[in-house]
């Protein structure tokens, strides 16, 4: 006899929770979809002898499975990019605080959730770069960015961008909303066309001559050195870069991390891993498999990243710029961004 679509969907989540609680396993939701991570996965099961049961997806399908599966989720562990998709779980209830002296000692106090609902673990600076050949004086904040003389020269992305709208959120944190607003205006009339693409495409603007100043994260940049990307890598040295806001606030810092499921059955675990991703093994691997910046102190830098060269990283809480990246997005809904 065939079990109804309900009865059968309830032994399913029933019998996968019940074999998560199972001694040395953890199920792990991510949304970072980059092969080198697999060297994070194979050495936490060797160190441990804990079995890592993966589901990839994006952001925002895995939190809305989180949301469905409720207190019957099999999930552990959420990994994912980026402050507001952090915070966004936070605020739907998909994460809870921890306690871990490890965490707590290693992780900078700006880099994780005031409630210790998620630590941040690699981070990404959002650069400018720009055309060598055609700007003599490029923008040394973000706030140049929206200056008149930069009028037709800016390729950014589009304001659904998460990284987008934690940096506006950062500018609301730092400067209030009307200075965000008026930088918001200015991007928008500086475009050299409609936001598309992701960072590697703003890049390829420089290339093609499309734009001569863009903005993007610095792991794009750096893998450019690190290995062939079409477009970019044949004419990388035409491009320079400005880490911005140097004689301010610093740099801005994208974060990836990760946070404990509300209701992981194998929690212990959980919280043995987010240690180990702040281990210097684990955050050499981040930098050299990603070129992604450790958090931890001292941790290895890659050299496709320290090509770049040393900068000051803006130390704004980033659990406090999540809290403005809602009126961010009102910002740049009222500013035309698209």
């Amino acid at each position: 006899m065939f079990k109804s679509s309900t009865a059968l969907a309830a032994t399913l989540v029933a019998t996968l929770t019940t074999a998560a609680a199972a001694e040395g396993e953890l199920n792990l939701y991510s949304s970072r979809h980059y092969d080198t991570d697999e060297r994070l996965y194979t050495d936490f099961e060797e160190q441990t002898g804990i079995k890592i049961n993966r589901i990839e997806g994006k952001a925002k399908e895995l939190m809305a499975r989180m949301e469905a599966e409720g207190a019957n989720s099999p999930a552990d562990l959420l990994l994912t990019v980026d402050t507001s998709r952090l915070e966004g779980a936070k605020n739907a209830g998909l994460l809870q605080s921890i306690d871990s002296a490890v965490l707590e000692e290693k992780i900078p106090a700006n880099l994780q959730d005031s409630d210790n609902q998620w630590f941040g673990f690699s981070q990404r600076s959002r650069i400018i770069f720009y055309d060598k050949a055609e700007v003599a004086n490029p923008p040394m904040t973000y706030l140049d960015l929206a200056k008149p003389e930069y009028k037709g020269l800016v390729c950014i992305r589009s304001s659904t961008n998460t990284y987008n709208q934690t940096l506006l959120a950062s500018i609301i944190e730092h400067h209030g909303a009307e200075a965000a607003k008026g930088w918001a205006d200015g991007v928008v009339a500086n475009m050299a066309r409609e936001p598309q693409g992701g960072d590697t495409d703003q890049l390829r603007g420089i290339v093609s001559g499309e734009c001569d100043i863009s903005v993007a994260n610095s792991y794009y940049f750096a893998r450019g050195h690190r290995k062939n990307v079409k477009g970019l890598s044949d004419s990388i040295e035409a491009i320079g870069w400005v880490f911005p806001a140097q004689d301010a606030e610093g740099s801005h810092m994208n974060l990836s991390g990760g946070g404990v499921a509300a209701h992981a059955p194998n929690k212990d675990n959980a919280i043995k891993f987010l240690e180990y991703l702040a281990s210097d093994k684990a955050q050499a691997y981040f930098s050299a498999g990603n070129d992604e910046y450790p958090v931890v102190a001292g941790a290895e830098l890659a050299p496709s990243i320290a090509k770049l060269g040393e900068f000051k990283a803006d130390e704004v809480s980033l659990s406090a710029v999540a809290k403005n990246i809602p009126e961010a997005q009102k910002i740049f809904n009222e500013a035309g961004w698209k």
